[in-house]
């Protein structure tokens, strides 16, 4: 009877976390999904990575629009550094028509990211990152585990940019990641829109 129930709580701690989503320490699985120039793209494709800047993010919602040039600049400094940007859009353009496949090119068009944008059509890698947020990011370091998360939370706490008490959440974490450390702040609050899930029961 003591065995079945250890064993019960042990499924219900790994069914908690499977939901959850990956917390600081974890490692996080390769992923393997289409760029907005048709292309699959996954973090093993960056061969000479140290790391990743892992963003959950869309076309549509005002937050993530008000950080598309940051989430630019964070990849043209970082992604030289060995930390590139790789960008996912999490919504389900049949519940957000405005998130389709089609309208994220546009949008890389438009905008000129530098980055990979990917879709995550059945939220399939949201589900496992545990991304709820628009943007959403997470810092992976290369270690001798894989993929280690390094920090999870906002990109920083200024959203409007107006802030004079501005902290740069993930710079801060990939500049320690750089050097050598770990990073201060590990996690803090995604602030941005709800994820638009797919409605039960349709296939893409």
């Amino acid at each position: 009877m003591r065995k079945v129930l250890i064993v019960c709580l042990m499924m219900l701690g790994i069914m908690a976390k499977a939901q959850n989503g990956y917390q600081v320490g974890d490692v996080a699985t390769d992923f393997n999904l289409k760029n907005v120039d048709g292309k699959n793209v996954s973090l093993a494709n960056y061969k000479d990575a140290k790391g990743y800047i892992v963003v959950f993010t869309c076309n549509t919602c005002p937050v993530a629009k008000a950080y598309q040039s940051r989430v630019e600049a964070l990849h043209k400094e970082y992604g030289p550094k060995g930390y590139p940007v790789i960008a996912i859009n999490t919504n389900d353009p049949g519940t957000s028509p405005g998130d389709s496949y089609e309208n994220m090119q546009k949008l890389a068009k438009e905008k000129n990211f530098s980055y990979a944008y990917l879709e995550d059509p059945n939220h399939i890698y949201t589900k496992k990152f545990g991304a709820t947020k628009t943007p959403h990011t997470f810092v992976l370091t290369k270690t001798a585990k894989g993929n280690e998360v390094a920090y999870i939370g906002a990109i920083d706490n200024d959203q409007e940019e107006v802030n004079a008490d501005k902290t740069t959440y993930v710079k801060a974490a990939v500049n320690s990641l750089l050097q050598g450390k770990k990073p201060e702040i590990t996690s803090t609050k995604a602030v941005g829109c709800s994820i638009k899930w797919k409605k039960e029961g349709t296939t893409k």
